[in-house]
């Protein structure tokens, strides 16, 4: 099994204080890895990391992915100030490929179309990211990283705060990039998300507590 991204002895940090402790980890390609431990053990911080958002203190990755990157992160993190739409907030994955400043073609806003119909939220599309429910909003950003067309998605807690029935879908769309070729890592609370994936990275105190593949 070939793998998409591999960190050796990777420490990282936040202003002073590490929050990565010397990580060697492997992230298999075409895989979906659930990367899980309680809130402050580093998760976001690796994902971080895994994109190219955070550069390590020091350690090394060597990556074989091709596309850069797509990294959605939890909703919380999206000002509610922000006067933008649904649409406006999808097709911002878009900028991966032609920049903040260019312009979109006919493709690009077709992508994201097909991206929010596929989350089922194309009927909010002209509706205030705001204004939506915190379900909603996760369908939104995970549409957004879908639009990025990246072969490594990377996603904070996407299924938090959905019901059962909108965790399964999610759980399926997971599994459906994944079979496309995407290689997918997920941080997650929840252990039957965990289990459902093919490789499993837990982390305590931004230490590596375990590393199994399915």
């Amino acid at each position: 099994m070939s793998n998409a991204v591999e960190l050796t002895d990777v420490s990282a940090r936040h202003g002073a204080v590490t929050v990565l402790h010397g990580l060697s980890i492997s992230i298999p390609a075409h895989q979906v890895t659930a990367v899980t431990g309680h809130n402050g053990s580093g998760k976001s911080t690796l994902l971080g990391v895994l994109a190219g958002a955070h550069p390590p203190a020091s350690g090394s990755l060597r990556r074989t992915h091709a596309s850069r990157a797509a990294l959605v992160v939890q909703r919380s993190e999206v000002p509610d100030a922000l006067p933008i739409t649904v649409r406006q907030v999808v097709t911002m994955g878009r900028w991966a490929h032609r920049g903040a400043w260019r312009r979109l073609t006919r493709e690009d806003r077709s992508i994201a179309e097909r991206c929010m119909a596929r989350l089922g939220v194309a009927a909010l599309a002209d509706r205030r990211f705001s204004t939506l429910s915190g379900g909603q909003r996760q369908r939104v950003l995970l549409a957004q990283g879908l639009a990025q067309q990246s072969d490594l998605l990377l996603l904070d807690e996407p299924a938090t705060g959905l019901d059962a029935e909108a965790k399964e879908q999610i759980a399926a769309l997971l599994a459906e990039e994944s079979a496309r070729g995407v290689t997918v890592v997920h941080a997650t609370h929840d252990h039957e998300d965990a289990a459902n994936a093919d490789h499993r990275i837990a982390l305590a105190n931004g230490r590596l507590l375990a590393d199994v593949v399915s």
